[in-house]
């Protein structure tokens, strides 16, 4: 409702607006991109990208060519595109607004090191990872430069890099960057933010790539810590941790640790989440097979049928659920003495 009522005297604003300034003004413009943003965080990006589109088409008209307001447009309706998955649009748009910060603030400027960052995140997301990594280390050193090396933007970036270091196979170097952007968050965050916990989870990522469950877990215990304190106890966040922890436990043959972490994660699930929210059938999917691997037929019938019932109301496929790599039919094929309840 609230969203409703500021659109509204948005739209009043807007009309008397035109009317006083006619319709090529600088407030124009402004009251159309905030508009864009209400209905952005509405989450209408039609309408959100239509306002910044008009928006800007009354910025070039009555603004210079290299106004920051205009950047800022250009990088509004590229991040409609981005988050659409339309990068060629996305990209052509952040390039044409780097392009004017580059004119108008210089080559190494921390505006122009954040649009770089936006670029380099969508070619992350298409999977162009070497591309990605030099754009992020030009925004590193863009930053370091004009921050010094202990700042949150700083952070920020070595851990972008820390992953693109990951998905290239690299992880001594992702650990070394996760590592760094670790120190800096803990001095300027202090030890119990959320931030911090991103990047304990990210190493503990790095450890169990390596094969050290150890090091993962003592990570994971420590994420789900931070996270507890930063978060509370009932956040997504401490439910997914918790999941990957007993998925350690499963991997080690520690059916019963692993077992109590997945009923914990799914305690916070049927507390928070719709009771036919399809993440809670997939808890129990990964319950039922902690079950299977210790030898209880009893316990995955029961967990499954549990988790079917969920996905049928949810109007999903009982074909989503999977049994140590069969799906749940193959696995009545091959018990069918324990097949799901129907």
């Amino acid at each position: 409702r609230k969203y409703e009522q500021a659109l509204q005297l948005y739209k009043k604003a807007l009309e008397s607006g035109r009317v006083a300034l006619g319709v090529m003004h600088p407030e124009v413009a402004s009251t159309l991109n905030k508009m864009g943003n209400l209905y952005y965080e509405k989450g209408d990006f039609d309408s959100a990208i239509c306002m910044y589109k008009e928006g800007l088409e009354v910025e070039r008209a009555v603004l210079h060519c290299l106004h920051p307001n205009i950047t800022v447009t250009l990088t509004n309706i590229g991040q409609i595109y981005k988050h659409r998955g339309d990068f060629t649009s996305a990209l052509r748009l952040y390039r044409e607004a780097l392009s004017l910060q580059r004119q108008s603030l210089g080559e190494n400027h921390p505006n122009v090191a954040a649009t770089l960052s936006s670029i380099a995140l969508i070619h992350y997301q298409s999977r162009c990872y070497s591309r990605a990594l030099d754009l992020y280390q030009d925004a590193l050193r863009m930053r370091r430069d004009a921050y010094g090396d202990v700042h949150l933007d700083v952070a920020s970036t070595l851990n972008s890099i820390g992953l693109v270091l990951f998905k290239l196979g690299k992880h001594e170097m992702a650990m070394q960057s996760f590592c760094e952007s670790l120190k800096i968050r803990r001095r300027l965050l202090g030890k119990d933010h959320r931030d911090v916990a991103i990047i304990l989870y990210n190493i503990a990522t790095i450890h169990l790539e390596r094969g050290d469950e150890d090091e993962a877990m003592k990570c994971y215990e420590e994420t789900l810590r931070v996270e507890r304190a930063a978060l509370g106890s009932d956040h997504g966040d401490v439910v997914l941790t918790l999941q990957h922890m007993a998925q350690v436990h499963q991997q080690r043959g520690e059916f019963d640790k692993a077992l109590e972490q997945y009923h914990e994660a799914l305690d916070i699930q049927k507390r928070n989440l719709p009771c036919d929210d399809v993440s809670i059938a997939t808890t129990l999917n990964s319950i039922a097979n902690v079950h299977l691997q210790s030898g209880n037929a009893g316990m995955v019938v029961e967990t499954l049928s549990e988790a079917t019932r969920i996905l049928r109301q949810a109007g999903r496929s009982e074909d989503d659920l999977q049994l140590s790599g069969f799906h749940l039919y193959g696995f009545s094929i091959l018990h069918p003495e324990n097949a799901a309840a129907a």
